[in-house]
């Protein structure tokens, strides 16, 4: 799927969805549904192997799955967390190994373990590397300090150096406030990407706000783990059964290659 297919998208006049998956099946449920592009998500992905999220743990699992979802007929975005430990040298070659795939953008984060903060000198150096070695990679570089609730003063200056360094889009995650919204998508001439909160801004605030790109995160894996259960308890108390489950053959046809 081209990437730049996948940088237009972030040009409409109104943000687009970006649906956050953890294996092949809920991405291709994705696809098949009509979303325009699929992403990963880091929890999804560490927890379904049984691992932490947001400590480098899941470099196997994630490339593993990137590559198996190159199938699909979208645009397909991968977390690659932090850069899984490497220095800018090793996450540039993931990320060049990542669009030979045919992966069309990353997130990369700023977020360190313990709620720390990167030096944003770090993360911009890794962002050029990355882009030096894979140009048509969209680079979505991550800053987390509304996501770990510190250093909120420093989210433009952050987002300065990592456009400097080659960034192509900014994430915000956690960011909720209009007047900051607004911000920094005036200040920042990159499009914004942002969490969608379910207490926080509607789809619609955002879009009047200039936000090019919302990103659904954990929600749907931790959907479906809400989902499985409540299945399962009604299995075993001889309740009603959650609508909308699909047959077996509509799911084989999810990962049949056509």
């Amino acid at each position: 799927m081209s990437t730049n297919a996948f940088h237009r998208l972030h040009q409409q006049e109104r943000p687009f969805i970006l649906p956050n998956a953890w294996d092949y099946a809920s991405a291709a449920a994705l696809a098949d549904a009509g979303f325009s592009a699929v992403g990963t998500t880091s929890l999804g992905v560490a927890a379904a192997a049984g691992l932490p999220d947001a400590t480098g743990a899941t470099r196997a699992e994630t490339i593993a799955l990137a590559r198996g979802l190159t199938r699909l007929p979208i645009p397909i975005t991968v977390d690659i967390e932090a850069g899984f430990g490497g220095d800018p040298a090793d996450v540039a070659d993931l990320a060049a190994d990542l669009a030979a795939a045919g992966v069309a953008g990353i997130n990369i984060e700023d977020g360190r373990p313990a709620t720390t903060l990167a030096d944003p000198d770090e993360l911009a150096e890794v962002i050029a590397a990355i882009k030096a070695r894979a140009p048509e990679l969209f680079v979505n570089a991550r800053i987390d300090t509304y996501w770990l609730g510190l250093g909120h003063d420093t989210t433009l200056d952050r987002a300065e150096r990592y456009r400097k360094a080659g960034a192509d889009g900014i994430f915000v995650p956690g960011v909720r406030d209009s007047g900051e919204i607004r911000r920094i998508v005036t200040e920042i001439p990159l499009p914004l990407n942002l969490l969608f909160l379910p207490d926080g801004p509607t789809v619609a605030d955002l879009s009047a706000l200039g936000v090019r790109r919302i990103s659904t995160g954990s929600l749907l894996f931790r959907a479906a783990l809400a989902a499985t259960v409540s299945t399962a308890l009604a299995v075993r108390d001889a309740t009603a059964l959650p609508i909308g489950i699909p047959p077996y053959d509509d799911v084989q046809a999810l990962v049949t290659p056509k």
